[in-house]
Parts: C-alpha cells; structure tokens; sequence
C-alpha cells in the first residue's frame, strides 16, 4: 500500500509516495479519524497498520517529524502502540534538537540543505518535544519562539510578511530563503497553527503565552483572517494566482483550537471557522460530475511556484477538512490534537 500526496483534478487519480514523505501521517490520521467515526475493528486495523508503516520516520532527521508522527498517532486514542511510537518519537526528537540553534533544525531526509528552520517543521515537532517531559519541555518552547523570532521579527512585533523559511551558515549566522516566498500562504497557517497548539497545551505557562497571544494577534491582523477571502491565493503576491483550500483548511483548525481558550474573541474565531469550513463543502469540493469522484477538495496547491500540483486535491487539506468537521460535529476534542 502506497501513501496518498496529490489527486488530479480531473480524473481523481492520486499520485502517491512508498514512504510518506512529509505527508504520510495525514493519511494515517484520517483512518484514525475514520476509525472514531464508524467505530469499526477492521477501520482501527487498517488506521493501525497504516501507521505502523511510519515507524522508520522516528529516527530520520528531518523536521517534518511533527507533522509524520503527531498526526499519524494523536488521533489514536487509546492504542497503545500509537502511544510508543509517540513517545519513540518524542525521544529521538529531543535528541535532534541542537541547543545552539535553539531548535530542531530542518534536516537531511527529505534532501538539500540540512540547517534550514522552515515553519512547517514547527507544527506537531512542538507537541513531539514537550511530549519527552522535562528537557524536552523546554526544547519545544525554544523551537517555538526560534521560529516565530525568525518568522516575525525578534518578539514577533515587528511588520511585513512572514518569512517562512531560513538557512544557517557558520560564521554568518542566519539569512532568509527565498523558497518558499514571503506571503506563501500556507507559512501564515502553519504559524498560526503552531501557536494555537502551544496555547492550549498545558505546558502553555511555561512557553510565554504573553508573546504567543500577540502573534496570534499580528497573524489574524496582517492576514485579514477574520474578514478576507475564505481560501486565500497561494502566494499573496500572485492575488491572481492559485488559491489554496489546504491552508484555508489548517487556519479553520487553527481558529477553532484558539476559540477552545475562551476569552472576548471566543465566539468570532469559532464563527470564522465554521464559516471557511462550511466553504470548502459548499464551493470546493467535487460533485461527482465531469469524470472525477465526488467529494474531492479541490483547489489546493502544493508549490505555485514550480507549478506543482496547483489546482489539485491534497491529503493534508483532506485531513484538516475533516479534522475540522469532526470537531465541530462533537467527534474530536480539537485542543487534543
């Protein structure tokens, strides 16, 4: 069995990786989610067995680790082997943290560079860290705020848009990438999902919540997230460009974790996210008709600018779609996750 990447448009037909790739959790947990749904013995086998075939990813270093094995396994509930991978993973994550840095660096597995800091090595590398206790408590906030210093400017006040991705190089220290681009509409989701999962993690006192709550603050702004368009173009400088259902998807997730903290702007957020999510089922999903099979969650874009994948159905915006769902519907207690 092959891991899902991306389905084409027209036809549905996905084209699918061995191993994952950076991908393979979000498959994993949609049969987790599937698994809670119907609550059938032969659906948590298969969301068991696929995640299994994720083992091999705890040891490889890359970044992505976050986004493999937190989602792969926190959907598992009570599975005692999603448990050890977790915790597996958390060690070996822990170990990959360099102090110097002040995070968990990018790394090697997926190929190029290895002392990168990319933003979507931050969501579930941070529950990953706190998740070892102690030491790695520590770690996951230092990975967090390192980011969010690189991202946003040190204390995370400072203007323009969100650099995504940087590399470092011994005796200059670090510099902005330009791939992914300032604007990649996807970092923006990333961010703000991060930092909704440490808000409302209990280590949260520990992670200077002050801070993280003006990044939400600046990120909801600067992004028009609360008023704007409710699937983003996948580059803001290409307004006219590919949009991206994928990172509409994350931020509804993303607002509905920060709706769980309660407070003044409660209701707003979580009104927000019902209404992007009732918009990706309303408008962007297949019909059934044309060829294609019903149900697709079309318009998602993996990389504008190599021009791949840009209209197309994509497995992490199916999952956080569903994700969402589920948690509006009662199914999943989203501040877990």
């Amino acid at each position: 069995m092959r891991f899902p990447l991306f389905a084409d448009p027209c036809d549905g037909r996905w084209t699918t990786t061995g191993r994952g790739s950076w991908t393979g959790g979000f498959w994993a947990g949609l049969l987790w989610l599937r698994a809670r749904w119907t609550g059938a013995a032969e659906d948590r086998a298969a969301a068991s067995s696929c995640m299994a075939r994720l083992a091999p990813w705890a040891d490889a270093d890359t970044a992505t680790r976050g986004l493999i094995l937190w989602y792969g396994t926190a959907l598992a509930a009570d599975d005692g082997a999603a448990a050890a991978l977790r915790e597996r993973a958390a060690r070996a994550c822990l170990e990959s943290w360099d102090p110097d840095l002040g995070l968990v660096p990018w790394g090697s597995a997926l190929g190029g560079p290895r002392l990168l800091a990319r933003v979507d090595g931050v969501p579930g590398m941070v529950q990953l860290l706190a998740a070892a206790g102690g030491e790695g408590v520590a770690a996951a906030g230092s990975h967090l705020h390192r980011h969010l210093d690189l991202s946003l400017g040190a204390g995370g006040a400072g203007g323009g848009l969100p650099r995504p991705a940087w590399a470092f190089d011994q005796g200059v220290g670090w510099r902005p990438c330009t791939d992914p681009p300032s604007g990649w509409s996807r970092g923006r989701a990333w961010l703000l999902l991060a930092v909704a999962d440490a808000l409302n993690r209990p280590e949260a006192a520990d992670w200077r919540p002050e801070r993280l709550r003006a990044v939400v603050e600046r990120l909801l702004a600067e992004g028009d997230v609360l008023a704007g368009p409710f699937v983003p173009p996948a580059e803001e400088s290409r307004p006219e460009g590919p949009l991206d259902t994928s990172a509409a998807a994350i931020t509804a997730v993303a607002l509905l974790k920060l709706s769980r903290l309660g407070g003044p702007g409660a209701s707003e957020l979580s009104s927000r996210a019902g209404a992007v999510l009732d918009h990706l089922v309303g408008t962007q999903m297949s019909d059934g008709h044309g060829g294609r099979p019903h149900g697709m969650l079309l318009n998602g874009c993996y990389d504008a600018g190599r021009g791949t994948a840009v209209r197309h159905e994509l497995i992490w915006g199916d999952f956080f779609l569903a994700l969402g769902l589920a948690a509006v519907g009662g199914l999943v207690d989203v501040s877990e996750v």
